[in-house]
């Protein structure tokens, strides 16, 4: 394939066909309406062909930062998405706001890092959000805590989370004075595809800068009063770092929305999966049943009342959402049908005004 060595530097090429008249790309930005995707023979801005806008029923249908694309060329410089190639993974949440719809955050992620900070945004119940919507996307997560030397009680907080990751790394780091980096760096390889998730102010582009070597992004000022940033992202952009490390950065996000989540759920909570299956009754509803085993947890205590909470706050948003997405969908098909005919009629018509 002409220029494949120079798009091997973003990843694993895809094994699809690509036809003569054809390029193969890779977004690397999503802006409104176009999308920078980088190619054999160098970077474009591109747009949606025609056909793709109107098949796309759902936002989770056009294309995101890591996608691998099938493009024409309009012009130097300038293409024309025509397809989306089959994605590997795929990190999302719910739309922000109250439309139910889900939100590709990023394509082809092979490992997400959780960032959270010590102080006012350190808090296991978000971490617990975050892990579950990894694992659904079928991507290794690494938790960052940032701004380490802030505090003094360090190993307080790191006993909280040792309660809820159940061998899931962790890094605390500082990434203005290098602490803990090393280790971090360690276990990054390059060519790997990185999102970073976390609330504004966390950190998030110290950390990029420290692991890049390099200042390559602006840092934002933290609030005082309560330790919150500004944005400093304003959309989601792929990086290729000098260490051939490949690195999503989003927007600052403090609730993520869960949008499927019931296998990451699983994982996530693999300790309350496990006291399920030893409940006397297989349909038990941990509830009142004799014989309940997560109840007994609660009771003696191996279990907190804090983390069944969160588990169950979870579970109930995504069959909120699982009923949503149904009539969403539906919705969005009668659309699509109603465009069709529509555009029948219209051709119908002229077709009669030519004769």
């Amino acid at each position: 394939m002409r220029g494949g060595n120079h798009l091997n530097e973003w990843g694993k090429l895809p094994t699809d066909e690509v036809g003569t008249n054809e390029q193969l790309g890779h977004v690397t930005a999503v802006f409104q309406k176009q999308y920078r995707v980088m190619t054999a023979d160098g970077e474009t801005l591109s747009e949606l062909s025609g056909k793709m806008r109107f098949e796309a029923l759902t936002k989770a249908e056009l294309p995101a930062v890591g996608d691998w694309v099938i493009q024409s060329e309009r012009e130097v410089g300038k293409g024309r998405i025509e397809r989306i190639l089959p994605r590997t993974s795929q990190f999302s949440r719910k739309a922000a706001g109250t439309e139910i719809e889900e939100q590709i955050i990023c394509a082809n992620v092979d490992v997400a890092l959780l960032v959270m900070a010590f102080g006012h945004d350190f808090n296991v119940r978000r971490l617990e959000r975050y892990l579950t919507v990894a694992w659904e996307a079928g991507v290794k997560p690494l938790i960052v805590l940032t701004k380490k030397s802030l505090i003094d009680n360090v190993d307080d907080l790191l006993s909280e989370i040792d309660e809820i990751v159940f061998g899931t790394p962790y890094f605390a780091v500082d990434s203005l004075t290098g602490e803990g980096l090393d280790a971090l760096k360690d276990v990054l390889q390059p060519r790997e595809t990185i999102v970073l998730v976390g609330s504004s102010g966390v950190g998030k582009s110290t950390l990029v800068n420290a692991l890049a070597g390099e200042q390559l992004m602006e840092t934002g000022g933290v609030r005082e009063d309560d330790e919150r940033g500004r944005h400093t992202t304003t959309h989601r952009e792929l990086k290729r770092l000098t260490n051939g490390l490949l690195l999503v950065d989003t927007p600052g996000m403090r609730e993520l929305g869960l949008w499927d989540g019931s296998e990451g759920l699983a994982s996530t909570f693999s300790d309350i999966e496990m006291l399920a299956k030893s409940c006397r009754f297989r349909d038990c509803q941990h509830g009142g049943e004799p014989g309940c085993a997560v109840q007994a947890a609660l009771a003696n205590e191996s279990l907190s009342h804090e983390r069944w909470e969160s588990f169950l706050k979870l579970k109930r948003e995504m069959a909120y959402a699982e009923r949503k997405q149904n009539v969403a969908l539906q919705a969005a098909e009668k659309e699509k049908w109603k465009k069709i005919h529509k555009q029948a009629q219209a051709r119908t018509k002229l077709k009669y005004q030519k004769r």
